[in-house]
């Protein structure tokens, strides 16, 4: 999860899709908007669902436009010949004004 928070930080989007589970990853990702501030990322809890599946509840922290905001997720993943990938997330889950 602090690999994928600091691919979007550096705007490493390569990363980020080499990352991402083939069946959920989409096809490419935005570039970030302009002026957008990652300011810091707190890893609520992490827990396993069985040997090669696994949760990450977070908070991840942005500055846009003057305005603060906070995406709060709870990331689901798996490992597949020894690597972690992204899968997806719930609906629920997404950026709120701070």
């Amino acid at each position: 999860m602090r690999s994928r928070y600091s691919a979007f930080v550096k705007d490493l989007r390569d990363y980020l899709l080499s990352t991402w589970h083939p069946s959920t990853r989409p096809p490419r990702i935005e570039a970030p908007e302009p002026g957008l501030k990652w300011l810091g990322l707190t890893v609520r809890q992490a827990g396993m669902a069985g040997q090669d599946r696994g949760t990450v509840d977070f908070v991840a922290r942005s500055k846009l436009g003057g305005r603060a905001h906070r995406l709060h997720e709870i990331s689901a993943f798996v490992r597949e010949g020894g690597r972690w990938y992204y899968v997806d997330a719930p609906p629920n889950a997404g950026l709120m004004p701070d």
